[in-house]
């Protein structure tokens, strides 16, 4: 299995600890180990962009999955037809505010969306309450067997001294658009 972890933040990330998980979630859904996966970290403009040409939704969000070859699990000892999982984004200043929000840290919030995202390559959903509660289910048992499992302790993700707030930049800059825009028409 290929995982690679690209950060295009200014975001001090640990790519090995991601990759690691990557690696472990396809391997507990029975997913070929031929088949690739892609983490991307990107700043709030980037992801706001891709949100809004994908999902007709403004703003930015924590994480977004971008299949390639529609692969699906496989089971114990019949395991899924190689290929391109496809790419995940995530935003670890969105993902940031969520953790905060939730009382944990934003390494734990970070593995969270990844294991999210990797379910929804694999053809998951939480659109109904019965897929929520599947999806949800095998997301935390994964991430917690996961984490039992690993030796050590996660490298908590930190931002580069002196960078600035990105998501707050990118929230003043919109205003802006919006007040040029308003003051065109």
């Amino acid at each position: 299995m290929s995982v690679e972890v690209g950060n295009e933040t200014n975001w001090t990330i640990d790519p090995k600890q991601f990759s690691d998980l990557g690696v472990w979630v396809m391997d507990q859904m029975h997913v070929s180990t031929q088949s690739d996966l892609t983490i991307t970290f990107v700043d709030p403009a980037p992801i706001a962009t891709l949100h809004e040409h994908w999902m007709n939704l403004e703003g930015p969000t924590d994480v977004m999955s971008f299949p390639m070859d529609e692969l699906r699990p496989g089971t114990p000892g019949n395991t899924a037809p190689e290929g391109i999982l496809g790419d995940i984004v995530i935003c670890p200043d969105v993902a940031l505010q969520q953790a905060l929000a939730a009382g944990h840290s934003a390494i734990e919030e970070i593995m969270l969306l990844t294991t999210h995202g990797i379910l929804h390559l694999l053809g998951f959903d939480h659109t109904t309450p019965e897929q929520e509660h599947q999806m949800f289910g095998l997301q935390r048992r994964l991430l917690l067997t996961f984490l039992a499992q690993r030796p050590g302790e996660l490298v908590e993700i930190s931002l580069l001294p002196g960078s600035p707030d990105m998501l707050a930049a990118y929230y003043a800059e919109e205003a802006a658009r919006k007040a040029r825009k308003g003051e065109q028409h």
